[in-house]
């Protein structure tokens, strides 16, 4: 299958599986999200050299596919292969952890494998950073900062251009954090 087909057949199935989820928020589908995702990694491999970008978006274009919707490993492994379900399985929290475990075990599985991989998880949260919940208090949001640091300490070596960006993007959540100020969102519920 052709890189065209793959990135139509695993957008396809993200829309499928999030069919009916919101981006928290806002009243989007969720798939914007998802391929909000894809293209950070899609600007990340024009300033990555060696970068598998047909990998990576498709990875990208699934990432919450197991942990958000009825999706198991398996149903990712038949249709996109073993290297495509093993980078939507390290992405993945598990919900049967603490949650205050979950991000850590997630980026422990997600170092294990290619760069791309981490290179998803940092696309990942520069999309989370730039649209959080208007509802959430400051305590949430000042921790949910703190895991983005984390992050982009953990996995930010794997791509010198999402870790720039995320840098920034933390940065402006920072400001947001720190003012809380409403943040101009025209898909939010608010």
């Amino acid at each position: 299958m052709n890189s065209q087909s793959t990135f139509k057949s695993a957008l396809l199935i993200a829309a499928i599986k999030h069919n009916g989820q919101k981006l928290p928020g806002t009243k989007l589908p969720y798939i914007v999200h998802v391929t909000n995702v894809a293209l950070e990694v899609v600007a990340a491999s024009n300033h990555t050299p060696g970068f598998d970008v047909n990998f990576a978006v498709t990875v990208a274009l699934l990432h919450d596919t197991i942990e958000d919707t009825g999706t198991v490993y398996n149903d990712v492994k038949d249709r996109f292969g073993e290297r495509v379900a093993a980078g939507v399985l390290a992405l993945t929290k598990f919900s049967n952890l603490e949650k205050s475990h979950q991000m850590e075990d997630s980026l422990r599985r997600i170092k294990v494998l290619e760069k791309e991989v981490w290179a998803v998880k940092l696309a990942d949260r520069i999309t989370n950073l730039e649209a959080p919940p208007l509802k959430w208090n400051k305590e949430k949001r000042k921790k949910y900062l703190e895991v983005s640091e984390f992050i982009l300490k953990e996995l930010g070596e794997a791509n010198s251009y999402l870790a720039k960006r995320l840098n920034e993007t933390i940065g402006e959540y920072k400001i947001y954090v720190e003012t809380g100020r409403k943040r101009e969102n025209i898909a939010s519920e608010d």
